[in-house]
C-alpha cells in the first residue's frame, strides 16, 4: 500500500522540512495566481486608463467576498480526505472527494446565479462612482459568470494538497498564468475589449488549469480513481464537510464583509484614492502569498497528523510555522516600510505625483502589523486542519467588527489613513483571538488523544 501512494504523507520526518518543502511550492503558485489579478490591474491601468483601474479596483472586495467564500469552503471539504488519507483510509478519501463534488457543483450554481443576479444592487449599495460603474459592473458579473472555473480548480488543487502534493497544482498554474498574461494582452490591446477582456482572459486561464488538474488526478493519482457509488451522498461525511466547510468560507465571507465596508468608505474620497488603494493593495497581496502559503501547508499538515492520531507533531508543527512565519515578517516589514511604493509604476503610468504618495501612506501604515497577520493565517487554518470550523469562523467576526469600527470612524472623518488602518486593526485583534483558539484546542484534543497514536477523538469538529 505505501509504495502505491504516488502523494506525500506529513505524518513522519522532520516538520520544518515537510513545511518548507510543502509551502514553497504553495508560495510558487500562490504568485503566479495572483498574476491572474495584477496583470489583469497593470495592463487595465497602462493601457486603459485611471478610471478603469478604479472599476476594477472596486470591486475587489466583491471578488474576495464571493471567491474567498469558495477558497474557505473547497479548503474545508477537503479537510476530512486528509484525515483519512493520514489515517491511511483509501476508501473514506475516495467518499469524501465525491462528497466534496457534489457539494461544490450545488453551492456553485447557487451563488453564481445570486451574485450575477444583485450585482448591480450591490455596486450601488456601496457607492461606486458613477464614472466608473459601468466598467465595475462589466468585470465583477463576468468573473461571476465564470465562477465554476474557479471553483474547479480549488477543489481539485485542494484535494491534491490534501494527499501531500503541492507541486503539480503549481506547474498548471504556472501555465495558466502564462496564458492569463497572453489573453490579457490579446484582449485589450488587439481586440480593444477594456475591462471586459481582462475578465475573459482570467476566467478562461483560470478553467484551463483546472482542467489539467482534473485530467492528472484521473491519469496519476491511483488513490482517487473513483467509483459510482463513490458520488453517492454519505450522510456522515457530508455533515462533517459541511461543518467544517461552511464556517470556513463564511469566515472569508465574514471578513471580506468589512473589506466592502472599507470600500464603501474608500470610494467616497474619489477616483485617485481608489486607484491608489487599488495598486497598494495588489503590492500588499504579494506578501500575503508566503502567509497564505503557510497557512495551507498547516491545514493540511494538522489535518494528516490529527488523523494518524500525532499530537506532538502538531505541536512542532505550529512552532516551525512559527518561527518561519516571524523571520519572514520582520524582513517584509522593513522592505515594505520604505521601498513598498516604489512599485507603484507597475500599475499606473499617469497621475503618479498624486498616486505614489497615497500608496506610500498605505505602505507605511501597514508594514509594522505583519505579525499578527501570520499569526492568523498559521493558527487559524492549523486549528480548521484540526477540524474545528466554528472557533475560526469566529475570528472572521472579530476582524469584521474591528475594520467596521475603524472604517466607520474615517469616513465620518474622511481619513484616508485610517482607511489604511482598517486592516491592520483587524489583524491584531484576530491574531490574538487566534492564539488564543490554539491554545484552548490544543488542550482538548490532548484530553481526546492521551497518548499520541491512540485516538479517541472520532470527530473534533464543534457540535
Amino acid at each position: 500500500m505505501a509504495k502505491a501512494r504516488l502523494e506525500r504523507s506529513m505524518t513522519e520526518g522532520s516538520p520544518t522540512k515537510l513545511i518548507l518543502s510543502f509551502a514553497l511550492p504553495i508560495v510558487i503558485g500562490n504568485l503566479f495566481q495572483q498574476f491572474y489579478t495584477m496583470v489583469d490591474t497593470i495592463i487595465v491601468g497602462r493601457y486603459v486608463g485611471t478610471e478603469a483601474l478604479a472599476a476594477v479596483g472596486s470591486t475587489g472586495m466583491i471578488t474576495f467576498l464571493i471567491l474567498g467564500f469558495f477558497m474557505g469552503m473547497t479548503a474545508g471539504f477537503s479537510v476530512p480526505i486528509s484525515q483519512c488519507y493520514g489515517a491511511q483510509d483509501d476508501v473514506g478519501v475516495r467518499k469524501a472527494v465525491g462528497s466534496a463534488a457534489l457539494l461544490s457543483v450545488f453551492f456553485t450554481a447557487l451563488i453564481t446565479a445570486l451574485s450575477v443576479g444583485g450585482m448591480n444592487w450591490l455596486l450601488t449599495l456601496l457607492n461606486t462612482p458613477e464614472e466608473i460603474f459601468t466598467d465595475a459592473y462589466t468585470y465583477i458579473v463576468l468573473l461571476c459568470g465564470g465562477l465554476a472555473t474557479q471553483v474547479l480548480y480549488n477543489m481539485l488543487s485542494s484535494i491534491l494538497r490534501a494527499l501531500g502534493n503541492s507541486k503539480i497544482p503549481l506547474y498548471f498554474l504556472i501555465l495558466s498564468a502564462g496564458m492569463n498574461i497572453v489573453l490579457d494582452l490579446v484582449f485589450i490591446l488587439f481586440f480593444r475589449m477594456g475591462v471586459a477582456g481582462a475578465a475573459w482572459a482570467t476566467v478562461i486561464s483560470q478553467g484551463v488549469s483546472g482542467l489539467l488538474c482534473l485530467v492528472y488526478i484521473v491519469k496519476k493519482v491511483p488513490i482517487l480513481r473513483m467509483h459510482r457509488g463513490d458520488f453517492c451522498p454519505h450522510a456522515p461525511i457530508v455533515k462533517k464537510q459541511l461543518g467544517i466547510g461552511l464556517p470556513m468560507a463564511l469566515q472569508f465571507s465574514i471578513t471580506s464583509i468589512g473589506g466592502l465596508m472599507v470600500q464603501s468608505a474608500l470610494n467616497s474620497l474619489g477616483t485617485f484614492h481608489i486607484a491608489a488603494f487599488t495598486a497598494a493593495g495588489k503590492i500588499e497581496q504579494l506578501i500575503h502569498q508566503v502567509y497564505s502559503a503557510l497557512g495551507t501547508t498547516m491545514a493540511t499538515y494538522s489535518a494528516q497528523n490529527i488523523g494518524a492520531g500525532k499530537i506532538t507533531r502538531i505541536r512542532q508543527g505550529f512552532r516551525s510555522a512559527t518561527i518561519m512565519g516571524a523571520i519572514y515578517s520582520v524582513a517584509i516589514g522593513v522592505v515594505v516600510f520604505f521601498f513598498g511604493s516604489k512599485l507603484t509604476w507597475l500599475f499606473v503610468t499617469d497621475d503618479l505625483d498624486r498616486v505614489v504618495p497615497l500608496v506610500d501612506i498605505y505602505m507605511k501604515a501597514i508594514a509594522p502589523f505583519f505579525l499578527p497577520l501570520m499569526a492568523i493565517y498559521v493558527y487559524r487554518n492549523g486549528v480548521q486542519g484540526l477540524g474545528f470550523g466554528l472557533l475560526p469562523m469566529m475570528g472572521g467576526v472579530v476582524e469584521l467588527f474591528a475594520r467596521m469600527i475603524v472604517a466607520k470612524i474615517s469616513a465620518h472623518f474622511m481619513s484616508y489613513l485610517g482607511i489604511c488602518l482598517a486592516s491592520p486593526a483587524a489583524w491584531v485583534s484576530a491574531g490574538i483571538f487566534f492564539l488564543v483558539v490554539y491554545a484552548v484546542v490544543i488542550r482538548k484534543i490532548q484530553r481526546a488523544f492521551p497518548e499520541d497514536g491512540t485516538p479517541h477523538l472520532q470527530n473534533s469538529n464543534e457540535k
